[in-house]
């Protein structure tokens, strides 16, 4: 199999596998451990050159370690102190302690390769579970700050695992001398690039900047990435420090946006080769005769950690129920385990062999990972008491808050929107209860005297604490479309006649939130848009009057004069139903098209799904036009519909 062959096959076994991941909502780490372990050596072993592979696939930790550099922040640290360094520290130290405890004296291991099982299992998923934290709404949770806390620093501690793990291979009497040595080179590269470095990375960006070029600046990502990995490799330490110290130097400066964004397609491409590099080093048949320690490795791990950082959270002053759910947040395993057996196997300090009961079970407590955070509610409300209590504590304060509203609103979401939407009902006389699942901000909020509670709109018994049934309408501030949805299927199914106002991100959400219930949906671009014309016309001159009427008549026709855009190259979106979405389309007329001659009617362009949105003619635009106009050579036709509408139309006014 030549290079071309072999790059076209992992190209479209990446592309099918990780799909179906997708599809399925599970990460694409295992499509692409799915991927490595069918062309690796112990199954269909289709790569001649497995280890220049792996070698192009260690560039993809290169880049992972330089964006993680780039999300290094000393204020968001040291905000974090407590936690990072306290809980997350802890919980480093002593899982790794434990793990390669029990590898010593359970499997007889030797306590090296203790140590480096242990850094490698103590390792939890940022990528997963970050993502689950953003879309349950749950960052500003208590649990939520514990989870990105501990995350934090289970990133920054990547970065001395990888310098004291290829010194683990030497003998013992040299040990000590080489870590302190590896460490000693790295807190002084550290301190000289940190120093020195800040002020000549951002001078030097911003004169690549100035000569306006993408090329050239991509070019110069690549060269400080490579440069500075190279440069700590050559001093005797790893390709990742190098990467994660370029990354933090660009942190400080005013083109990190930019660079995480130009990084970011290498980085992926790159970091999925190396996950099917870990992919080919399983062997299913060893993994199949060794399927109970499998089995006792995944159990003792997802186990062992819930306890530690189960403990370790109440020690630090969390509730019963938080520490549990940190602890089941936090019990998996993630990917920066696969980078450090990837690493301990490479330098020697950990055996092939006994290695594939480990990376099985690391394999399945990523896919396990998401079912044990959905399901973490329910375990901390069946084994917790306090929990319900809690709970109920909070619904009956709500309850009390409510009891005697009437005619009330109901916010969910008491952000900078729900505030200011607050202040207008307040400015009217008109009470509110505001829901909110930001604890500081629900505590500073409450403290001043401000209607809010800690509660989740999306939750049955929440809004009926909150006065739904009494209530005169419900407002969602935020644009979650997922939370949106629940809201209005809890308020249509528990009081159906309260009127529920909803804020959407884009106009095509609009008919699904509509359909759902909703009294009214208010699209933030659309919205956006509205304002900066009523703004525009009143400084060119337009009377007051005037202008107030025109936005009565647009928003009574539900933004119809807005609906729809034409579409450029820089359009392109990341939902896949975007082709369905309305577009405006221009359509230049000539003598001998089809439509030339004839009516507008008669072209019968509503039976596709197109309607002729305006029409151009000697200059002058005309909007909507009636259908009894006749087109003539020279007009240009603008349509509104869908992709494929508008190109049956095009086909049809062309010819025919």
């Amino acid at each position: 199999m030549n290079t071309l062959q072999l790059v076209l096959l992992l190209l479209g076994a990446s592309v099918l596998v990780v799909a179906a991941c997708r599809a399925v909502n599970l990460p694409p780490i295992l499509g692409y451990l799915l991927v490595g372990v069918v062309v690796g050596p112990h199954a269909l072993d289709l790569l001649p050159n497995a280890e220049g592979a792996s070698h192009l696939a260690e560039f993809g930790v290169v880049f992972l370690m330089f964006s993680i550099g780039l999300e290094f922040s000393l204020p968001r640290l040291y905000a974090m102190k407590r936690i990072v360094f306290g809980l997350g520290l802890a919980q480093v130290t002593l899982t790794a302690g434990a793990i390669g405890a029990v590898a010593v004296f359970a499997a007889g291991v030797p306590w090296l390769v203790g140590f480096g099982l242990g850094g490698a299992l103590a390792m939890s998923s940022t990528a997963i579970l970050s993502k689950l934290l953003a879309d349950r709404r749950e960052l500003d949770a208590t649990h939520g700050r514990e989870v990105m806390g501990v995350l934090l620093f289970q990133d920054l501690a990547v970065v001395p695992f990888l310098v004291v793990m290829p010194e683990l291979a030497r003998p013992m009497g040299e040990l000590a001398g080489a870590v302190a040595g590896a460490s000693l080179k790295a807190a002084a590269l550290l301190t000289v690039v940190l120093f020195f470095g800040q002020k000549l990375m951002r001078g030097w960006f911003t004169l690549v900047a100035r000569r306006k070029s993408a090329e050239l600046f991509m070019l110069n990502v690549l060269l400080i990435t490579l440069g500075l990995a190279w440069l700590t490799e050559s001093a005797g330490l790893s390709l990742a420090l190098g990467a994660f110290v370029a990354g933090m130097l660009i942190s400080e400066t005013e083109y990190r946006y930019m660079v995480e964004e130009d990084i970011k397609p290498f980085r992926d491409v790159l970091l999925g080769l190396f996950f099917i590099s870990i992919g080919m080093m399983l062997d299913l048949s060893a993994i199949l005769h060794q399927w109970p320690r499998v089995l006792g490795v995944l159990v003792g791990l997802l186990a062992g950690k819930l306890a530690v950082v189960w403990a370790l959270s109440r020690a630090f002053g969390a509730a019963p129920g938080t520490a549990l759910r940190t602890g089941l947040w936090l019990c998996a395993g993630g990917e920066f385990g696969f980078v450090l057996l990837a690493r301990g196997e490479s330098v020697g300090v950990l055996a092939s062999g006994p290695l594939q009961p480990v990376l099985a079970a690391l394999v399945l407590s990523l896919i396990l990972a998401p079912l044990i955070v959905h399901f973490s509610d329910r375990i901390v409300l069946r084994l917790v008491a306090s929990e319900w209590m809690l709970r109920s504590m909070q619904l009956t304060q709500l309850a009390a808050h409510t009891m005697e509203a009437d005619k009330h609103a109901i916010l969910c979401g008491y952000g900078r929107t729900g505030q200011h939407l607050a202040r207008f009902l307040e400015h009217e006389n008109i009470g509110y209860m505001a829901l909110d699942l930001d604890p500081e901000r629900v505590r500073e909020a409450a403290n001043a005297g401000e209607p809010v509670s800690y509660g989740d709109g999306t939750r049955r018994e929440t809004l009926i604490a909150a006065g739904l049934a009494r209530a005169s309408v419900v407002i969602v501030t935020f644009s979650d479309r997922g939370d949106t949805l629940r809201i209005l299927h809890r308020v249509r199914e528990t009081a159906p006649g309260v009127p529920v106002v909803v804020r959407a991100r884009e106009q095509e959400d609009a008919a699904e939130l509509f359909a759902a219930g909703a009294a009214e949906v208010v699209p933030e671009a659309l919205e956006s848009s509205v304002m900066l014309a009523t703004h525009a016309l009143a400084f060119v001159g337009v009377p007051l009057q005037r202008i107030v009427k025109r936005l009565r008549e647009l928003r009574e026709q539900q933004y119809g004069l807005l609906r729809g855009f034409f579409h450029g190259a820089t359009d392109v979106g990341d939902r896949l139903e975007e082709a369905d979405q309305p577009r405006l389309h221009s359509i230049a007329l000539a003598a001998g098209d089809h439509g030339v001659g004839r009516r507008l009617e008669e072209l019968e362009l509503q039976a596709i799904g197109a309607t002729v949105s305006a029409l151009r003619r000697h200059g002058m635009r005309g909007m909507e036009p009636d259908g009894s106009v006749v087109l003539r050579a020279g007009d240009v036709v603008v349509l509104l519909g869908s992709a494929a509408a508008v190109s049956d139309g095009e086909e049809k006014l062309l010819r025919g």
